[in-house]
């Protein structure tokens, strides 16, 4: 090498000296080949891999230009320095070799870098990763030479200017394309700046600007999120993880079967060679058969192909894992490089003969390996996040794929809560671990380094600290189980209240008819005095637990130093050993406190595998036996056809013989249970085949017998994705009977439809399945009842306008399941079936002349029907009461107990987007038959008024408003806060002191030689240090303890301000809010206030503090550090900013596009039969993709913002770092090593605290919405109030006379007049009547008298007293009403009929004798305390109106409004309710609202309403004589005088 340079390569007393520097030979060879090594070993593989993965050239950039331009200039100035050598060489003596090898080199390697950038012009990404760490290596590389070269020419001016000069030049060039580099080339082809993104912007995320930007202007929009490229699109993911799969799944299946067989022939041979072994053998053998018996009964033995899962997911994402592990290793392994650094930097303070440049270096090193450590870190990060969501989108994906090929046996095994559940929180949990899934090998190395560094610190007295960490780690974890067992108590409560709350909202009416609401709240106030007294201990828990973690540090520091002092009097503490090890217990604490963790995760997660694994493995649907032929003469053809529901039962379908001729009209007939629905299924290929097959000819329609509605408008349920047809469209609507319903929905067919068709009635939806089936232009259509839930006058134009022989079906092959036995003479053949099997066949008249099964039952039926014919099906079996909402099940989950364990803030808010629509009200009879012309919405109209019933959800933007804070912090109370923080504080002091406690121990050691240190000293320091740890500890727990009794007065306050101000808000208000928001409310945002807004809290106060005591400390030991720690504040609070606006936008982006993927799985699952079908797997298919991705490119955003902030805030951390050791070297003289030991070891701590902080504001800034939201229900504004100051007068209303005078009423501000002006006298004890067609204001009239509706003009006067002065409970306790719905609440039936103990036992079984109940109560094992379940399910629909009459035969009031029960009662217990209300109420004025005439023949007067107005008042005698309305209505129902009344 000497001869090589011509000089010194290598001296070490180059660096022996206060001015230090390396030999320039060294800096000419081996700094120069380092880069360039790095640069030609991985060219090759550079250039191949863009060969390989090359796209279309992109067009020149001015960027690509100027970096081009740049290397050219470096190529001349090598050629340039080639040619001064070789003139130089001429004339003098001999150049050494070094300076043409050089030069030489680097024409080469420019010319490689021209190649390299000018092929990048085929990729996406422009500039290449490893060109950068290029050129920063070689600039690193080149400061050596560059600093050398400067301290030469300072010394001897003119000494090789020449070549100075141009190596000063490239050093600038080099430096320029490093910067140019920094900036990313867009391409073209993709919009994606992630993919286009430079090597240094990706590394700091800095493409990532501009959404923070524009998410900090203005709030963030799913189009302002970038999609995600096509890697990860769930396509891709999927169609690359099936291909594993199957692999994985053939091996897995060929296991099970080699070991069932192997069992197979393990059980043969037990049970011979059982006999002759000793007993106690054969009793195994016994109890395993036990077991297995009882396994099969529970269902599960069907062993399924296990643990393939993690392997296939593994093959497909092995690249990214094995990335994330380089990365992983990298960090851990410089993490350890901190300590010796600092141990470094302490001995340099210590030592006042060291160099000053050792110092500097020391600092630059921190800084260096601090960055590498950061960028490896966030990257890591990044990969594992990424990857956990990739692993998310593909098992999402794939449950959804595989719901679309289950057997129905397999499907029985789920309910569709279990199967969303498998997609929603299994597939969490699995991405949950993959994101940590490193985390396991990494922190068992960490431990391991961590105590091997210990021990060459302190030697065997480590193993003491060790020992108590193990030791308290049980005890964390007894704690753990405890407050895990309190968890799932609280849970049950919780549940219970949730139950009750859903049933108080959707029996709102009933206890506003009643006034019973104050019985209820109390109910409620003590299930959560229950869950709050758990909350209390939790938290008292939660406290010791962090009590310990904070004294886990303290205590084995405070073990670890005494050991080693106490063990020989010759170890003395020292400043470098006591901070390098407080340091290495510091990077300890975190790993040992995770490990517990991360197990328990990883055993939840495989449990989470294991339930997905079962559900992937399951059987497919087997279509085999359903045969498709175009070519075929008849349409269907069942041969030998027998089929099942399931393997193990017998056949449902038993070799059915069948053939159906194109274009017929087939109707299939038999009793309930026949087999007429399985038959139908049998063709769709939804049951298991035991023998034969059916062929089919053409494509299939299918309408079921329950329909199946989507969330969407009913245009998309028609067209179900096929094109628009508008004249086709037009004929079918006309034809399916829906034109007069459009014209009732707000928006036409434009108007929403809520889930399972929540706001139409079975009718509707009935008719809207048909017109799906109908529009689809099938071979053959399949129609299971279709007529059932219509009313006959609508049955009749649908079969006459679709289904019959002149319907638009016609010329098609029509199965008609049917039991309206009057469309049966039009049908070309009639199939009758008898248990699975057909009994006979033929056309009507044959049938008939035959005289077999279908006529005999034609015979009885025909006595049974009444003179009436089928005219008198209630016109209102297709109507709901007036405002038609029933309670949407919108924001609720399948089940509440999925609902409260799924990831708090998962499904904050749920779904807010489905509507329902309001009123729906059927025009006459006559009017429905008339065709109209509906007006579809065109684009540009507004939506009209009312078609949106619920209110979109308010999804808060922006920020918090500060007031929201303050109400919080109020409920806790001043007084607490005040103390808290105190508290907090006082232990920040402790903290601080204890550190500068031990840094003056450390100076002892130089005070008093190791000869002679007084034990009384030695003492003294390690009680001092030992206490103040304590009491770091005990002001912890003061404060926590405090703080949770503070936070459980808080939340009891909000509680019951939400639920008071619920209970009195105005009847409009439920009508307009789903009953799922407001259970969100007193679930999910309750629970937040509960249990996320304290703890966030606590976190934020402590990390808060920490770092103001370690800023504190650090400015004490250097006050300059004032001047750098302000700048640095100042771009944190504008970093944070930055990223709470885009975070918390991006969090709720996440969530409101999450609840459509769970919300579309639902309703696929409960829709496959019709999906199936209609053969529209694929389009399902590919909505449910846009979905995932849809949700996959917001969490993406999501993890970006994260990492984008922490490594802007990891650099402020390193500043800091930096700073203080740097200023460290500089006052090293005023500076002892105890300082600047203690100053690191805490400076070495700020980063993740500060990472911390910026996650818990917006962690808080995110739960405290809760609190928001809360409050905007406490300020929901609230109806009259329920007891005034004006009290009706003691037993009133003693007569019951009833005045209306010009009354008038509205449901919602926005909508017209309900009731336009009312006039009319009851006298006292009179029996009114009611009547008019749906949407007359029957129902307002009584919601006028209860004042559910306020009056919009007029008023109504009981007895001389106007209701609408006395409050509403005065008014509602006086008046009695049977409801339409008999609503009961879960409870004990003394609890339904008497809330408050108002009665005695005695009235109330007089009061169920009258009501026919009482042989019913008495047979009840519990009699009165008989539980009612949710909603009175346990009771039946009759059972029920007769406990609603009880109800009002307890209250005895003087006036009585019944609301006539539809079609919930039969004949004769309509007949013992019209007696008991005859002779027990005739001392009351009585009200009735009548649907069927029959019941109010006998009544005084008859109020006749039409359109809100009165059209006739009178006797029921009068009105039939003169032909008004009432008689037109009368003889409608086959009435023609007043006797005609038949029961």
């Amino acid at each position: 090498m000497e001869k090589f340079c011509n000089s010194t390569f290598w001296n070490s007393s180059f660096l022996d000296s206060p001015e230090a520097d390396l030999p320039l030979c060294f800096e000419q060879t081996v700094l120069v080949w380092i880069p360039l090594g790095f640069l030609w070993l991985l060219a090759p593989w550079q250039l191949f891999h863009i060969y390989r993965s090359r796209t279309k050239r992109s067009s020149i950039t001015k960027l690509y230009l100027a970096k081009q331009v740049l290397v050219v200039f470096l190529f001349i100035l090598a050629a340039i320095e080639l040619i001064f050598v070789l003139t130089e060489d001429s004339g003098q003596a001999t150049v050494p070799a070094i300076r043409y090898t050089n030069p030489i080199l680097y024409l080469g390697t420019w010319l490689l870098v021209v190649l390299i950038q000018h092929s990048r012009r085929w990729c996406v990404q422009k500039d290449s990763w490893f060109l950068s760490i290029f050129w920063i290596l070689s600039i690193i590389c080149g400061t050596f030479q560059f600093q050398t070269l400067i301290r030469t020419l300072l010394k001897d001016s003119n000494s090789n200017l020449a070549y100075s000069s141009l190596f000063f030049i490239c050093y600038a060039f080099q430096i320029l394309i490093l910067i140019l580099s920094a900036f990313s080339e867009k391409d073209d082809s993709s919009n994606d700046p992630s993919s286009t993104a430079s090597f240094l912007s990706s590394i700091t995320f800095s493409w990532y600007d501009s959404i923070v930007l524009k998410g900090y202007k203005h709030p963030l929009t799913l189009e302002d999120v970038w999609d995600v490229d096509e890697e990860t699109k769930t396509k891709t993911l999927v169609s690359r993880f099936e291909v594993y799969m199957t692999g994985e799944l053939q091996k897995a299946r060929r296991a099970l079967q080699r070991w069932q067989q192997k069992n197979s022939q393990r059980n043969s041979g037990t049970k011979l060679h059982g006999l002759n072994k000793n007993e106690s053998q054969s009793q195994d053998v016994l109890v395993l058969e036990e077991a297995k018996k009882k396994k099969k009964k529970s269902g599960t033995t069907k062993d399924y192909p296990k643990s393939w899962l993690v392997m296939a997911l593994f093959k497909t994402f092995h690249v990214i894992l094995l990335k994330s592990f380089l990365l992983k290793l990298v960090y851990d392994i410089l993490t350890f490089l901190n300590p010796q650094l600092q141990k470094w930097l302490i001995s340099f303070a210590s030592d006042p003969d060291s160099y000053v440049w050792a110092g500097y270096v020391c600092a630059i090193l921190f800084f260096v390996v601090a960055l590498i450590q950061s960028f490896c870190l966030q990257s890591y990060f990044q990969l594992c996040f990424v990857l956990g969501t990739k692993v998310r989108a593909t098992v999402m994906a794939c449950i959804y794929k595989k719901a679309l090929t289950l057997s129905n046996r397999t499907r029985k095994q789920y309910t569709v809560g279990e199967i969303v559940n498998l997609m929603s929180v299994d597939a969490q949990k699995l991405m949950d671990v993959t994101s940590f899934i490193h985390s396991l090998w990494s922190t068992l190395l960490q431990i391991a380094l961590s105590i091997y560094f210990l021990w060459i610190e302190l030697g065997p007295s480590v193993l003491a600290g060790v020992g108590v960490m193990v030791l308290l780690i049980p005890v964390n974890g007894i704690l753990a189980t405890r407050n895990r067992a309190i968890q799932v108590k609280n849970m049950k409560n919780k549940d219970k209240r949730l139950k009750i709350m859903t049933e108080i909202l959707s029996g709102i009416k009933i206890l506003k008819y009643f006034a019973w609401e104050p019985s209820f709240k109390d109910q409620v106030h003590n299930l959560r005095k229950k869950e709050l007294k758990n909350l209390l201990t939790f938290g008292q828990l939660q406290s010791v637990i962090t009590f310990l973690l904070y004294l886990t540090p303290v205590l084995v520091s405070v073990t670890t130093f005494s050991v080693y002092v106490l063990v020989d009097s010759n170890n003395i503490l020292t400043a470098e050993k006591a901070f390098t090890s407080i340091t290495l217990f510091n990077i300890l604490r975190f790993p040992m406190s995770m490990l517990p963790m991360f197990v328990s995760s990883v055993l939840q997660a495989s449990v989470s595998v294991e339930r997905i694994e079962k559900y992937l493995g399951g059987e497919d649907l087997d279509t085999s036996a359903i045969r498709h032929d175009c070519n075929f003469d008849k349409a269907v053809q069942f041969s030998e056809a027998s089929f099942t529901w399931d393997q193990d039962m017998e056949a449902t379908i038993q070799n059915v013989n069948l053939d159906i001729m194109p274009g017929q009209l087939v109707a299939v007939v038999g009793t309930v249970g026949s087999g007429k629905s399985s038959l139908m299924s049998a063709m769709l290929g939804e049951m298991e085949n035991i023998h034969g097959h059916i062929t089919i000819k053409g494509t299939v329609a299918y309408v079921p017998q329950q329909s199946w509605i989507q969330n969407g408008t009913i245009k998309d349920n028609i067209l179900f994705g096929a094109e628009l047809d508008k004249k086709r469209y037009q004929q079918v609507l006309e034809a399916c009977a829906l034109l007069p319903d459009l014209e009732v929905l707000p928006g036409g067919d434009l108007a929403e439809i809520g889930e399972k068709g929540i706001n139409l009635s079975g009718g509707q939806k009935q008719r809207i399945s048909l017109a799906r089936a109908t529009y689809q232009n099938s071979d053959i259509y399949i129609l299971d009842d279709p007529l059932s839930a219509v009313d006959a006058h609508v049955g009749k134009h649908i079969f006459n306008k679709v289904l019959g022989p002149n319907g638009l079906l016609k010329g098609k092959t029509r199965l008609l399941v049917t039991h309206s036995i009057h469309f049966l003479p039009q049908v070309d053949e009639i199939v009758v079936l008898g248990n699975g099997t057909v009994l006979e066949k033929g056309s009507y008249s044959t049938l008939l002349a035959k005289k077999g099964l279908l006529a005999k039952n034609l015979k009885t039926f025909i006595k049974q029907t009444d003179p009436e014919g089928e005219a008198t099906v209630n016109e209102d079996s297709e109507e709901e009461d007036d405002y038609g909402l029933l309670p949407s099940v919108e924001e609720i989950p399948e089940d509440m107990a999925s609902f409260t364990t799924k990831r708090e803030n998962s499904l904050r808010r749920t779904l807010s987007h489905s509507s329902r629509s309001s009123s729906r009200r059927l025009k006459s009879l006559k009017n429905s038959l008339k065709t109209r012309h509906v007006n579809t919405l065109k684009e540009g109209e507004e939506v009209v008024k009312g078609q949106k019933l619920i209110k979109k959800e308010f999804i808060q933007t922006g920020k918090v408003k500060f007031s929201i804070y303050l109400k919080y912090l109020g409920a806790i109370g001043w007084f607490s806060i005040v103390f808290i923080i105190l508290a907090y504080i006082m232990n920040s002091a402790a903290f601080v002191g204890s550190n500068l406690w031990l840094s003056a121990w450390t100076s002892d050691s130089i005070t008093f030689n190791a000869t002679h240190y007084p034990a009384s000293q030695r003492d003294m320091r390690l009680g001092v240090y030992g206490a103040l740890g304590l009491a770091q500890g005990a002001f912890v727990l003061i404060a926590n303890i405090w703080s949770v009794y503070g936070s459980a007065h808080a939340s009891n306050i909000l509680h019951r301000q939400l639920l008071n101000n619920i209970l009195r808000a105005p009847m409009n208000f439920f009508d307009t809010t789903p009953i799922g928001r407001i259970v969100n409310r007193f679930a999910g945002d309750i629970s937040t206030v509960d249990d996320t807004i304290p703890m966030s809290l606590r976190s934020w106060m402590l990390c808060f503090l920490g770092i103001i005591s370690v800023i504190v400390m650090i400015c004490m030991a250097t006050p300059v550090f004032v001047v750098i720690i302000i700048p640095l504040g100042i771009i944190y609070v504008c970093v944070q900013i930055f990223y709470v606006a885009t975070s918390r936008q991006l969090r709720r982006l996440d969530s409101v596009t999450r609840s459509p993927i769970y919300s579309h799985f639902s309703e696929t699952v409960s829709g496959l039969s019709v999906i199936r079908a209609f053969e529209h797997q694929q389009r399902f298919l590919k909505h449910n993709e846009i979905g995932i991705d849809t949700n996959q490119k917001c969490v993406f955003s999501w993890i970006t913002s994260n990492r984008w902030l922490a490594v802007r805030l990891e650099l402020i951390g390193n500043l800091i770092v930096f700073f203080s050791a740097l200023l460290m070297v500089i006052y090293r003289d005023t500076l002892g090593g105890d300082t600047v030991g203690f100053v690191l070891s805490n400076a070495l701590n700020i980063t993740q605290t500060l990472n911390w902080l910026v996650r818990m504001t917006s962690e808080i800034e995110t739960n405290v919405v809760a609190v928001e939201r809360i409050n905007e229900y406490i300020n929901v504004e609230n109806e009259a109030p329920w007891v005034t100051d004006k009290r009706p007068p003691a037993g009133w209303p003693s007569k019951g006379e009833i005045q209306f005078s010009n009354y008038q009423v509205r449901y919602r501000p926005e909508l017209d007049l309900v009731l336009k002006g009312i006039t009319c006298d009851i006298k006292s004890t009179e029996k009114i009547g009611v009547v008019g067609r749906t949407g007359a204001g029957k129902s307002s009239l009584t919601n006028g008298l209860f004042r559910i509706l306020e009056a919009a003009g007029g008023q109504i006067i009981i007895d001389g007293v106007d209701i609408a002065s006395i409050g509403l409970h005065d008014l509602r306790e006086k008046l009695t009403i049977i409801p339409q719905d008999p609503i009961l609440f879960s409870g004990t039936l003394r609890m339904n009929l008497d809330p408050f103990n108002n009665y005695s036992d005695e009235e109330i079984w007089e009061a169920l004798e009258l009501a026919h109940l009482k042989p019913f109560v008495a047979g009840l094992q519990l009699g009165l305390s008989h539980e009612v379940a949710e909603a009175g399910d346990n009771l039946s629909t009759g059972q029920r109106q007769l406990l609603c009459l009880a109800r009002a035969l307890l209250r005895k009031s003087k006036i009585l409004i019944m609301d006539e029960a539809t079609a919930a009662v039969d004949l004769e217990t309509d007949h013992l309710i019209q007696t008991t209300i005859h002779n027990e109420f005739s001392h009351c004025t009585a009200l009735t609202i009548a649907h069927r005439l029959h019941t109010i023949m006998d009544s005084d007067k008859v109020m006749v309403l039409d359109n809100g107005k009165i059209v006739e008042y009178g006797s029921p005698e009068e009105l039939l004589k003169n032909s008004g309305p009432f008689y037109l209505m009368a003889k409608e129902a086959g009435i023609e005088n007043t006797n005609s009344t038949a029961f």
